[in-house]
């Protein structure tokens, strides 16, 4: 686990071995409607097309509305990145990277950015709310992709 402050910038990053294959991982990355199955924070995702770059779509996390989001990187099997851009305020990265591990198994690490010209300000509040679920999410998520073969 790795925080960061500063600069226009907050980050947070966790990472976990988990005893499953990239494309596992990636199939349930993939399948956005299942997200509520290993992340207990969101509600709902909705995409409006592929599991691509560019495309654009709407994560409801609990005890909020609708926030829309874009994928900006998609990689089968080595990750993705998503951003929903608060305008002027800040942009919240999601950054998801899969990497092989060398004895089998994967290394799954998921990164947080908020940078912007409020980043400073709202960073250490708002960064760890959000964050905190990701190592059980993580652990969920490693589950049930092996769950699904």
């Amino acid at each position: 686990m790795r925080i960061f402050s500063g600069g226009g910038m907050w980050e947070f990053e966790h990472t976990i071995d988990a005893d499953v294959t990239p494309a596992q991982v990636w199939a349930r990355y993939a399948d956005t409607a299942t997200w509520p199955e290993w992340d207990e924070g969101i509600l709902a995702v909705t995409l409006d097309g592929p599991f691509e770059a560019g495309t654009t779509g709407t994560m409801t996390p609990e005890g909020q509305g609708p926030l829309p989001f874009t994928l900006t990187a998609a990689v089968p099997e080595k990750g993705f990145t998503d951003e929903t851009v608060i305008p002027d305020t800040v942009t919240l990265r999601f950054v998801h990277r899969l990497a092989a591990l060398p004895g089998g198994g994967t290394r799954i690490t998921h990164r947080l950015e908020i940078e912007g010209p409020a980043a400073d300000a709202m960073g250490p509040g708002l960064g760890p709310q959000i964050t905190a679920d990701f190592p059980d999410a993580m652990e969920a998520l490693a589950k049930a992709a092996g769950q699904r073969g």
